[in-house]
């Protein structure tokens, strides 16, 4: 593909997921992080969506800071070949300067064929966003095994792609923003070597993600038969049991239950931390977790430089007796 002078991108374009009509979450939160980077660079923010049924999807990001939303009527839902053929054409017609895509399935399916497609850079799954001062976007994402957090910059090329995953930035709040210019579009692209016959959804079981209490067990859980003594206080709190890499890598979790870039972003109202050190990986997992309680007995913890809560104490004293005194009756 033909590339453009870079001083001719401009813009932010968001990629709005859509799944039957219904915004994916990381949409609200995308269209927030460009909105905060859209007025350091003093330009305009765009979203585009593709999909079948997107007649409400204007009226559920009405109250979003976007000049313009872009929606590309399609016969199936989402298919990697047909997408990328729409949205390529979308980036071409506004030649925006940053395109930022949700770290889903479907995102990461998407953001490589783009990139490939503009012979242009992609940094996944970033934990931060910000602009230097010529004007570029700094990508930052952990590194080397969540030991250092890198700082990548795609200064040759437009646009600059860069996928988050849900729950890491702060999603848009309703504002007296300008009416948005909503434009429709009835697309009849095809793809002759793959064709959807059915689409069957399956059912999920209770996943931490959707948890608004959690207890997280970590490498200070002395062996794996006292994890039910965290799943009980986890019970009794309403909530669930989730860990930290280690204790999957040591088989005693499953990875559906685990926190961090590796694993699953969470956005709990509250969370008991036991025995977890906190690792720059992990810590990207919660960073939208309203109240954080911390227990470790090591008080320089990485954990307690963001618990709202820091309790340095042994989770082998201190846990029983909260579940103790939840069993009390007067907590009844």
């Amino acid at each position: 593909m033909k590339k453009a002078n870079i001083e001719e991108w401009s813009g932010i374009l968001v990629y709005v997921e859509c799944r039957k009509g219904k915004v994916h979450p990381v949409g609200r939160e995308l269209i927030g992080e460009a909105w905060r980077l859209a007025e350091k660079l003093k330009t305009s923010v765009y979203a585009a969506a593709a999909g079948a049924r997107l007649d409400d999807v204007s009226g559920q990001l009405a109250d979003c800071p976007l000049e313009q939303l872009y929606l590309f009527e399609t016969e199936d839902e989402y298919t990697p070949v047909v997408y990328e053929k729409i949205i390529t054409g979308c980036i071409e017609m506004l030649k925006p300067a940053i395109v930022l895509i949700g770290g889903t399935h479907e995102g990461r399916a998407l953001a490589p064929r783009l990139a490939v497609a503009f012979e242009s850079g992609l940094t996944a799954d970033c934990t931060s966003l910000e602009i230097d001062e010529e004007g570029n976007l700094i990508q930052i994402r952990p590194a080397f095994g969540g030991n250092v957090m890198a700082s990548i910059l795609t200064a040759q090329s437009r646009p600059q792609f860069a996928t988050v995953r849900a729950g890491i930035m702060e999603p848009v709040t309703a504002g007296h923003f300008q009416k948005m210019a909503v434009v429709r579009r009835r697309m009849n692209v095809t793809d002759g070597r793959v064709r959807i016959l059915g689409m069957k959804e399956t059912e999920r079981g209770d996943s931490i993600t959707d948890q608004k209490i959690l207890v997280v067990a970590g490498r200070g859980v002395r062996k794996k038969g006292d994890l039910e003594m965290l799943r009980e206080l986890a019970k009794l709190l309403g909530g669930g049991l989730a860990s930290s890499r280690a204790l999957v890598e040591k088989g005693w979790m499953s990875p559906g239950e685990q926190i961090g870039l590796s694993g699953n972003t969470v956005s709990p109202q509250y969370m008991i931390t036991c025995g977890v050190s906190g690792t720059v990986q992990f810590m990207a997992g919660i960073k939208q977790t309203k109240n954080i309680i911390a227990i470790n007995t090591d008080s320089r913890s990485r954990i307690f430089e963001i618990a709202h809560y820091p309790v340095c104490g042994d989770l082998y004293e201190i846990v029983p007796k909260m579940i103790e005194r939840l069993k009390c009756k007067s907590f009844e």
